[in-house]
């Protein structure tokens, strides 16, 4: 059967991979230049771990906004470098082949292939050369001023919940009949994008998404790495 004028949205944490923002800024906070400089950043990220665990169910716009202050003073070409390492070195093995049928599926049905991801431009864009089945690819960015990251994420910050709201107007803009499409998520911020669509389906999903999907009988997929 194939399915005109619909998509596929799939979150990229927790579905074709185990590793998510934390685990991406320790990693560039760590591999700062100087010593001191890893010890500062990596503090920072610390210090936003416990805090990102509690709003990552709930807010992880602000969870991310968080964790990424620890990249404010790094260089573009650094930043840059690190993130291409990191997806190529860390990434790329981690890749969650289950979700990775998934995404072949819905492809395979004749769906727009749509994936949202936590992480930044700067990491998910050379991770996503090792991928296929995918049309389009929604990160988050990292704003640099005079070359240098402040810190901040650029709006809208993906992950959060505003993801109703950037749904309905992707849908708009590429004419995608939201009633008969799909989408797949992980955490308790991905119910506004579940219950946008016809066809919600919870993988791996937190104790928040997990109740809720129970609560409105949407399927349940569970895989591990």
């Amino acid at each position: 059967m194939n399915h005109r004028n619909t998509a596929a949205f799939f979150r990229v944490e927790g579905i074709l991979l185990s590793r998510g923002v934390l685990a991406a800024s320790a990693y560039i906070a760590g591999n700062a230049k100087k010593f001191g400089e890893r010890a500062l950043r990596l503090g920072l990220v610390a210090l936003a771990a416990p805090v990102h665990a509690v709003l990552g169910q709930t807010d992880r716009a602000l969870a991310h906004r968080l964790v990424h202050l620890a990249f404010r003073g790094m260089s573009e070409d650094r930043v840059a470098v690190l993130a291409d390492e990191y997806a190529e070195d860390i990434l790329k093995g981690k890749l969650l082949d289950q979700g990775v049928e998934l995404m072949k599926r819905a492809q395979g049905e004749g769906r727009r292939v749509v994936l949202l991801s936590d992480g930044i431009a700067s990491i998910m864009q050379p991770f996503a050369r090792h991928l296929r089945h995918f049309d389009d690819l929604v990160c988050n960015h990292l704003e640099f001023r005079d070359g240098e990251a402040t810190g901040r994420l650029q709006e809208p910050v993906i992950g959060g919940a505003s993801g109703g709201r950037w749904l309905q107007h992707y849908a708009a803009e590429h004419a995608i009949d939201l009633a008969h499409s799909s989408a797949y998520g992980s955490h308790g911020p991905d119910m506004l994008l579940l219950s946008a669509v016809g066809k919600p389906c919870a993988v791996n999903p937190d104790f928040v998404l997990r109740r809720s999907a129970r609560d409105a009988d949407w399927p349940i997929i569970e895989y591990r790495d």
